[in-house]
């Protein structure tokens, strides 16, 4: 290989050198040299050359600008000194030299290469667990977990975040700010309704939550750690506390005597199963209607809670029947997997249908919801002297507290059917008691 002659500058030579040959300018340290070819354009490129075991490459350092500051050790912006491309060689050199033991520089290259690869597969990965997917999967978890809620969190994301928010919803999960979740709460606040905006919080908050202790806890499905969340922006905003105001309206002693009265005698199946509803002390409509054939005993029957605390599966609940509470269910005829069906217990009965035949037969009260049965149910018994113990227990409100959770193993079955007799006696006329006709504000 040609080297530059001792009696020349290196801007000499490369002035006066032939045309496609490589030579060498200097030696540098610790490893290669410095070399140099001239194109057929006069353009000249500068050189890094190097050898391990059998391997000899030549690095393209860069163009090479003979008006640079001889002395320069950065580059313009046409090109390199002589001195900033040995500076520039060297820096090479030194990386190589180091990393000798595991194959220099065509292993760091190789590393490198195999590195960007990597780093191009995670980022196309994230790119498609967007939020819409996050979103998704954690519905079909509730859902999994048997959690009703899955139904109301699918349909406010879908109004509410998929519909109005396209590109949002396509970012990667990880990406998403606490402004870009506050600013679909303001949305929906916009719109008047602030409860929903609040639902939206939360149902986002929990479905980052689940993400998040996807690392630590075996029970979540692993697909949730695909999203790589590290941060939870929903728990960067603030809910609107005003909007979380219980919506009491129950039903009065009077009323519900009334609507007792309306259904007493409806015949066959319809009146059966609002019978059944009531008796049981104004019990969940969704979880009512998916009471298994194989749940009931002679004396009880057993229901499956699907709220609580996240991550939890369906709570077993069961409930004492009362004598007319087990003739309403043996006047619907309960056969098949499903005891409140139409179609011999193929599937169970809606309870979309269920509230509508409610609504149907209290006709004359005013304002009527089957939602304010249960309220109903509830304020009647706290009336009666009932306590706010046994009455969470007939209507399976959330159990709290590490003793009521963990060791508490008593079944409450005499408490509960104590408390459903009381209930009958109320709503028949046939039981005195100091129960007030009142109606929560």
């Amino acid at each position: 290989m040609a080297t530059t002659p001792a009696f020349k500058t290196n801007g000499q030579f490369i002035n006066e050198m032939p045309i496609g040959k490589f030579f060498t300018l200097e030696k540098v340290t610790p490893i290669g040299a410095l070399q140099v070819r001239k194109h057929a354009s006069a353009g000249v490129s500068l050189y890094w050359r190097y050898s391990i075991g059998n391997i000899s490459e030549r690095v393209l350092i860069g163009v090479y600008d003979s008006g640079a500051p001889p002395k320069s050790l950065q580059p313009t912006k046409k090109g390199y000194s002589i001195a900033a491309a040995v500076h520039a060689a060297q820096v090479l050199a030194l990386a190589h030299h180091s990393n000798r033991a595991i194959g220099g520089r065509p292993a760091m290259v190789k590393a490198t290469a195999a590195a960007a690869k990597q780093a191009a597969a995670t980022k196309a990965e994230a790119s498609k667990q967007t939020l819409q997917r996050l979103l998704d999967q954690y519905c079909d978890h509730l859902e999994s977990l048997g959690r009703m809620s899955h139904k109301d969190a699918r349909s406010i994301f879908s109004l509410h975040v998929t519909e109005p928010w396209p590109k949002i919803v396509n970012l990667p999960a990880n990406q998403v700010t606490g402004e870009q979740v506050a600013d679909m709460m303001r949305r929906v606040l916009e719109l008047g309704k602030g409860r929903t905006a609040n639902k939206l919080r939360s149902y986002i908050r929990a479905a980052y939550q689940t993400a998040r202790a996807s690392r630590s806890k075996a029970s979540i499905p692993v697909a949730f750690k695909l999203f790589n969340v590290v941060n939870n922006p929903a728990a960067d905003t603030e809910p609107d506390e005003s909007q979380n105001k219980a919506d009491k309206h129950p039903l009065s002693l009077p009323e519900l005597r009334a609507y007792w009265k309306a259904i007493k005698e409806i015949p066959a199946f319809k009146g059966a199963i609002l019978r059944l509803h009531l008796l049981t002390g104004g019990q969940r409509i969704e979880q009512l209607v998916k009471l298994q054939t194989a749940e009931i005993t002679a004396d009880a029957i057993t229901l499956h809670d699907g709220k609580g605390r996240p991550g939890k599966g369906a709570r077993p609940h069961t409930l004492p029947l009362i004598p007319q509470a087990s003739a309403a269910l043996k006047g619907c005829k309960p056969q098949g997997i499903y005891a409140i069906s139409t179609d011999g217990g193929a599937t169970h009965l809606a309870a979309t249908t269920l509230s509508r035949w409610a609504v149907e037969a209290a006709a004359d009260i005013p304002d009527f919801q089957a939602k304010r049965i249960r309220s109903g149910v509830e304020t009647i018994l706290a009336a009666a002297m009932v306590s706010t113990e046994i009455r969470g227990r007939l209507q399976s409100h959330g159990i709290s507290g590490v003793q009521a959770r963990h060791y508490d193993g008593h079944d409450y079955l005499e408490q509960k059917l104590s408390a459903l007799k009381t209930l009958f006696g109320l709503l028949d006329g046939t039981e005195k008691s100091n129960v007030l006709p009142f109606r929560a504000a």
